[in-house]
């Protein structure tokens, strides 16, 4: 059996190099704990504890219970083995003769593992020779160092750390003689009972008290036990960095620490300030929030909050991946497209007015967020105070299906086609990420070059980027968003959005006020806020400037406070022209311009019947809109009511007039009908069709 074990001796740094925790430790880019996420579910190990760092209380524990003459031996103690042989031969219980080396050395060997029958003969003799082995290889110090750290104390507990942080809630080195003494008694009896355990842990402790010329207080031991045996103190998980270190965990690829990109006091602040933000929002009916934050040049992410922690009942959603309707912060890549394909420019006018807008599925009629219109605006107005109805006309001239492709091109791949959102993607009626979002705005900060972004420190350089939007419009689009007076109309002139240094920035409310936003970048740095509840309930009263927006301030200001930001430089091909406006629609200023689009007047002519048609409109009822007529009213005493806003002047149906004004009634006639709205020219101005439906009408209409 001797000549049969020819289990090679594995050396102490092999042991140690080969030991893995049941965590990884994601480490902040540098070297900073982040984050410590469990990856192993079959064992809970701790780290890997040098001896010198094990207090010496649980030291002389361990080897008065489990091999009192360990410095004596070379790895077997025959006194021991006779002393057993002899109590087993008049059947008295003896402790056993397998040392510290003996136990080490079937730790290691998975053919010398014990059983749950225990060791068989030929397990025993390897043993022994094993541990003979270990004692010519290793010296004392590592045998019992490598021991402590592998040898099973309860459960799932592996090592002297995962029991030291589980069951007294600190590290070996602090562990205290009675500590120590039910550390001792678990290696005998891992999974016993803690009245079985108490007993044998105040025999230890009455052992290392003689030693110590001390007397032993073993009165609390049963309670001490009890409780110590209940407590999990060592979470799963613990840090700073929940959600992002569990996504980077699974690229550890069995390392017991990664290095993430993040930066330790960057992220305690982001999370400090979003969850104390949240805090004051509480009696709005939001628990929920995510930030993230990106650097420009390299595409690294240096802060990523998934969600408000303990604030939330759905603290394990990552609020920085969930797919959420971004609002108004598509806007700024829509415009970009728009002033790319010149069919824009900042100062083009907009009419900012009640629209209605036939598509397959109905009538579109978006709404500005505050329900109030401002007429004609600049493109600058229009985006930085985020009027929606001239965001939506603007979608009308580039097509839902090309602003999807421009949206894929910044790394916002869209669940369905353009089509399919129709002229409320132009609103933010598709789901993306904070992450891709946030991505995106990165975008526009480099002049619209796309990179993705990194959560690990690599040593190679990062990805080349990608032209994913024009260098001049991402330039003019930044100009805007960083302007506070084009702002004015919405925000005020004293707004949160406001920095001292340069950035440019744009909120977003979705539908319902069930999410809000606010992404903006500096010159070095690109911050995304969301803030809403994962469930998906709508928050009470949260606006752009009071939700996301103070955190967002907040983080920026943090990032700045030492480091400046200046306005980037404008782009070949992109020059400035002094500007006015017909009928002093705007303040005269001085606009950028991509080369060949500047002209210094923005006027619209009154007389033009473009603009008539823009005023004069039909609103009610509504385009495609199906009458039907009620058989318990006489059919002469029904009517349909038509109403016009602007400057109406003659209604008709079918080509016949039928009245004068904004409103008009007439007589309806089953069948398919054209209503128009016509000048004294007899020009249309606007016109709908509508359908009457009924039977049983046998008189004509009226002529």
């Amino acid at each position: 059996m001797a000549a049969g074990s020819a289990w090679a001796v594995a050396t102490f740094d092999e042991v140690r190099r080969d030991f893995h925790p049941s965590d990884t430790r994601v480490l902040d880019r540098d070297g900073e704990l982040l984050q410590r996420v469990r990856t192993d579910a079959t064992v809970r190990r701790g780290q890997w504890v040098a001896l010198a760092d094990v207090s010496p209380a649980l030291r002389s524990a361990m080897l008065l219970s489990e091999d009192k003459r360990f410095h004596e031996h070379s790895g077997v103690d025959w006194r021991a083995v006779s002393a057993a042989a002899w109590g087993n031969l008049w059947n008295t219980r003896t402790r056993g003769a397998s040392t510290i080396t003996m136990q080490l050395a079937g730790l290691l060997d998975d053919e010398l593992r014990q059983a749950a029958g225990g060791r068989t003969l030929s397990q025993k003799v390897g043993q022994t020779i094993d541990a003979q082995r270990l004692e010519r290889s290793w010296r004392k110090d590592q045998i019992l160092e490598a021991y402590l750290n592998t040898v099973p104390f309860r459960g799932e507990l592996v090592g002297i750390d995962a029991l030291s942080r589980t069951l007294f809630g600190k590290a070996p080195s602090g562990l205290d003689t009675r500590e120590a003494a039910l550390a001792a008694a678990l290696v005998r009896a891992p999974n016993a009972l803690p009245a079985q355990v108490a007993p044998r842990a105040c025999e230890v402790l009455r052992t290392m008290d003689a030693t110590q010329a001390g007397k032993a207080d073993c009165d609390a031991m049963d309670m001490f036990a009890s409780a110590a045996l209940q407590r999990r103190v060592f979470d799963a998980s613990e840090g700073i960095a929940p959600h992002l270190g569990r996504r980077v965990a699974k690229r550890a690829n069995g390392a017991q620490s990664i290095r993430a990109t993040l930066r330790a006091p960057l992220q305690r602040f982001a999370l400090g300030t979003l969850q104390r933000h949240l805090r004051e929002l509480r009696g709005r009916h939001v628990e929920d929030g995510a930030l993230v934050v990106l650097d420009n040049a390299s595409g690294e992410v240096l802060a990523w909050v998934g969600s408000s922690g303990p604030l939330s009942q759905a603290s394990e959603v990552d609020g920085v991946l969930a797919q959420r309707q971004p609002g108004s912060t598509l806007k700024p890549l829509l415009y970009a497209q728009a002033i790319a394909q010149r069919r824009l420019t900042a100062a083009s006018l907009l009419d900012d007015s009640s629209a209605q807008i036939s598509t397959a599925s109905g009538l579109y009629i978006p709404q500005n967020y505050d329900h109030q219109f401002k007429g004609y605006v600049s493109v600058r107005t229009a985006l930085a105070s985020s009027l929606n109805v001239p965001a939506v006309r603007t979608l009308v001239m580039v097509s839902p299906e090309a602003f999807a492709r421009q949206l894929r091109a910044a790394g916002m791949p869209l669940r369905e086609s353009g089509d399919y959102y129709g002229y409320s993607l132009a609103l933010g009626s598709a789901e993306v990420s904070l992450l891709a979002l946030t991505n995106g705005y990165r975008t526009l900060a480099n002049g619209g070059r796309y990179g993705p972004t990194r959560e690990l420190m690599q040593a190679q350089s990062p990805p080349s980027a990608q032209q994913a939007v024009d260098e001049g419009a991402a330039f003019i689009v930044g100009d805007i968003l960083s302007d506070p007076n084009a702002r004015a109309r919405t925000f005020g002139l004293d707004s949160v959005l406001g920095t001292r240094f340069w950035t440019a920035v744009k909120t977003g409310t979705s539908k319902d006020m069930r999410d809000n936003w606010a992404v903006g970048w500096s010159q070095r740095y690109t911050v995304g806020v969301w803030v809403g509840n994962a469930s998906g309930a709508p928050m009470w009263d949260v606006s752009g400037t009071s939700g996301a927006a103070p955190v967002w301030a907040e983080v920026m200001g943090f990032l700045h406070r030492a480091e400046p930001s200046r306005a980037p430089s404008p782009p070949r091909g992109v020059v400035r022209t002094h500007v006015t406006f017909g009928d002093a629609l705007e303040a005269a200023r001085d606009e950028w311009f991509i080369a060949g689009t500047q002209q210094p007047l923005f006027a619209v002519e009154p007389s033009s019947s473009a603009v008539v048609r823009a005023v004069a409109r039909i609103t009610a009822p509504a385009d495609g809109t199906i009458v039907a007529l009620d058989p318990d009213i006489p059919p002469n005493r029904q009517r349909v009511s038509f109403e016009a806003e602007g400057q109406a002047a003659q209604w008709r149906v079918d080509g016949k007039s039928i009245g004068r004004g904004n409103r008009a009634q007439w007589f309806p006639w089953p069948g398919r009908h054209v209503v128009q709205l016509v000048d004294a020219r007899g020009e249309v101005l606007d016109q709908l069709r509508i359908e009457v439906r009924g039977a049983g009408v046998k008189s004509r209409p009226p002529s």
